[in-house]
């Protein structure tokens, strides 16, 4: 296909491989950076689910509220957002990665985008390297909007990490 197939963002963080990997792999670090509410269950097949509440995820800059960072279009009538993810790779403090929904594309269908965070120390701290690929899986359409949400949504939640991590 004629467009890009993933995502790729560095981001250089003054915090040890153990505190950012807590920030990437529990719930209450889930819900300082990345939405209002979190559960995640840390073994690869586990399920994961963040929440954003009141109807506007934080990574969405459409203005469209019924979509979230992850492009999940599972909102409830309270207007909040949810993005059911599911646990792929783990290696403690070094590798994340997992499966979440396409932007808008339905419920029942398959395609998933699959997010990978790697963690590698440095002199300073760690580098974080986020890579979210499946793309190219779409329609044209559902690229558009799914590709420029996501890739928008990341600088936004990337942006929030640091800021959390740099304030605790």
């Amino acid at each position: 296909m004629g467009f890009p197939d993933r995502i790729e963002r560095t981001v250089e963080l003054a915090h040890r491989p153990e505190v950012v990997w807590r920030a990437l792999t529990t719930a209450e670090g889930l819900r300082s950076w990345l939405g209002d509410r979190a559960a995640i269950d840390l073994r690869p097949g586990g399920r994961a689910e963040v929440v954003w509440t009141g109807g506007e995820a934080s990574g969405d800059t459409s203005g469209d509220t019924s979509r979230d960072a992850s492009g999940d279009t599972s909102g409830d009538a309270s207007g909040d957002t949810t993005a059911e993810i599911r646990v792929e790779r783990v290696e403690e403090a070094r590798v994340l990665g997992f499966t979440w929904r396409v932007d808008g594309v339905a419920r029942e269908d398959p395609r998933r985008t699959y997010v990978d965070f790697t963690l590698e120390p440095t002199p300073t701290g760690t580098r974080l390297h986020l890579v979210e690929s499946g793309f190219a899986q779409l329609s044209d359409d559902d690229h558009r909007a799914g590709y420029a949400s996501h890739s928008d949504g990341w600088t936004h939640e990337l942006g929030e990490l640091v800021a959390y991590l740099d304030a605790a």
